[in-house]
């Protein structure tokens, strides 16, 4: 902004955003960073999007933030697009520029900066169980961090089948591989990491199979152990659950929008204060 007396604005726009936490970390991120920011928490109906992230620009908002289905609606309102975020057909954060609105898709890094912490990606053969928005962003960056192999399965055979297609167009030489859906999913003996992307209105997924040796990333935010951190932590595996890949998004979201990088441990704490309320 030009002046100095006016704050910073960041805002969440959610159908709907009650229960989102990304108002409560943002702003012990931005207690913590000393900044003069603010963020608003705002319900928008899918019909008016454009009408609000029109508003956004005239306003000069920092940025926002969007869940739900504004993540693939907003789409047609930006000026500019990410490759992550027009692999993925969504957006969730956006990042007002000199030459208009920008959209990034930060869930899969948010994915694959919390996979490093635990496994390494480069060679790794990978079982994805989700071919929605967040499934899809989290497929390009493991293509592009050189996993040797993605495994694709999704309770919607045309998500899985289009996702196939669009890895496979990216020419890296990453094998792509179909798996069809079943009610309990069977984890290949090959595979050493498995990736479970649930969209908001699906069940959950069940997997068999499960080894002391497996790498697993829950990506639902829910009050922890979900089922599959539970029955992974039985088998002796390695569990990577919804809280610490949220706690990895949102550094990437508050580090592209303010420059500066959050305590991922405040934000765990924060994350885990707000679902336990």
């Amino acid at each position: 902004m030009t002046s100095p007396a006016l704050q910073e604005i960041v805002a969440l726009l959610g159908c709907p955003a009650a229960g989102n936490p990304a108002q409560y970390l943002f702003e012990r991120a931005i207690a913590a960073a000393g900044l003069d920011w603010r963020f608003l928490t705002v319900d928008v109906a899918a019909d008016r999007l454009a009408e609000a992230i029109g508003g956004v620009d005239a306003m000069g908002f920092r940025g926002c933030l969007l869940s739900g289905p504004l993540e693939h609606l907003v789409m047609p309102t930006l000026a500019h697009a990410s490759p992550a975020a027009r692999f993925a057909g969504a957006a969730s954060l956006i990042e007002r520029k000199a030459d208009g609105l920008f959209g990034h898709m930060t869930d899969g890094r948010g994915v694959v900066e919390a996979l490093r912490s635990h496994a390494e990606l480069s060679g790794a053969r990978l079982l994805l169980a989700g071919a929605g928005p967040t499934g899809r962003a989290t497929a390009l960056e493991l293509a592009l961090a050189g996993v040797a192999e993605i495994i694709v399965t999704d309770r919607a055979p045309e998500s899985a089948v289009t996702l196939i297609e669009a890895l496979r167009d990216l020419d890296t030489e990453v094998e792509i591989t179909p798996l069809p859906f079943e009610a309990t999913i069977a984890i290949p003996e090959r595979v050493g990491i498995v990736v479970a992307s649930r969209r908001a209105d699906e069940p959950r997924s069940h997997f068999g199979g499960l080894r002391s040796d497996l790498v697993v990333a829950d990506t639902e935010l829910i009050e922890q152990p979900s089922a599959l951190v539970a029955a992974t932590q039985k088998a002796g595996g390695c569990v990577i659950d919804g809280l610490e890949v949220h706690v990895e998004k949102t550094a990437i979201d508050f580090q592209v929008l303010t420059g500066s990088e959050p305590d991922p441990d405040m934000l765990r704490e924060a994350l885990e204060d707000f679902l336990s309320a």
